[in-house]
């Protein structure tokens, strides 16, 4: 069926998974499926311990996905968010709305947010998956 990994180059390499998978879609559209992306940079390491830079790393991660495989962020038509703390969350929802206006604007997918004991990799808060649509290739 020829899927794609899908994985930005300035991204670690990861281990175990793929970052986005596109599948191509009847009519000559795709779907990439992105896997759930921490607040982690270039050097695998998260980037701040304060709850609202790792939402909006992670997010940043999730559109660096959609961007590679050719889309942009009002592609994204599902997020699920994990978080480890809704206190936290409910706490950083002012700084995280600025910073989601500033990369999505008014642009808001179906979205989904789970509490969960905790993530992977130590330190995370805050992971985020998604799933986007994207035009025919050119």
């Amino acid at each position: 069926m020829g899927f794609k990994v899908v994985t930005p180059p300035h991204f670690p390499k990861p281990r175990g998974y793929v970052n986005g998978l596109v599948a191509p879609s009847e009519g000559g559209g795709r779907t990439l499926h992105i896997s759930g992306q921490i607040a982690w940079d270039k050097d695998a390491h998260i980037v701040s311990p304060d709850f609202a830079t790792q939402f909006l790393q992670a997010l940043d991660n999730v559109i660096a996905v959609v961007r590679e495989a050719g889309g942009g962020a009002t592609q994204i038509v599902k997020l699920l968010v994990f978080v480890t703390d809704l206190d936290a969350y409910r706490a950083a929802t002012p700084a995280i709305g600025e910073g989601w206006r500033a990369r999505m604007g008014k642009y808001y997918p179906a979205m989904s947010l789970v509490k969960v004991a905790g993530l992977l990799e130590p330190g995370a808060m805050v992971e985020i998956e998604g799933v986007a649509v994207l035009p025919p290739q050119a």
